[in-house]
């Protein structure tokens, strides 16, 4: 690939970003909560209650969970996929800087 075409490939990238203020970084996941304290059948069957979370992992490991409504479940999921897709384009654009800085050293 010529200088020329990074150039283009890259602006297409920068073109297509899914740029939004709709986007999360995390896992969705889904854990059984147990014994809460009060007396509560489902609890006491063993059964538990259902509950989403967003978990977020911040530099040094501190781990961070939010407890989701139900109805927020699809919204966090499109949320993870917009920052699925920027990262996977920034790191797509990143790699075409590269292809550029090597071009204009050499």
């Amino acid at each position: 690939m010529n200088h020329k075409q990074a150039i283009r490939a890259r602006q297409k990238i920068v073109d297509r970003l899914p740029v939004t203020g709709e986007i999360v970084r995390g896992s969705l996941l889904s854990r059984t909560v147990r014994p809460h304290g009060s007396k509560c059948a489902k609890c006491a069957s063993g059964e538990g209650h259902p509950l989403d979370v967003l978990t977020v992992t911040y530099p040094g490991g501190r781990t961070r969970q939010f407890s989701l409504r139900a109805e927020l479940v699809p919204q966090v999921r499109r949320w993870l996929e917009n920052y699925k897709s920027l990262k996977e384009a920034l790191e797509k654009i990143c790699e075409l800087n590269h292809q550029l800085l090597r071009r204009e050293e050499s």
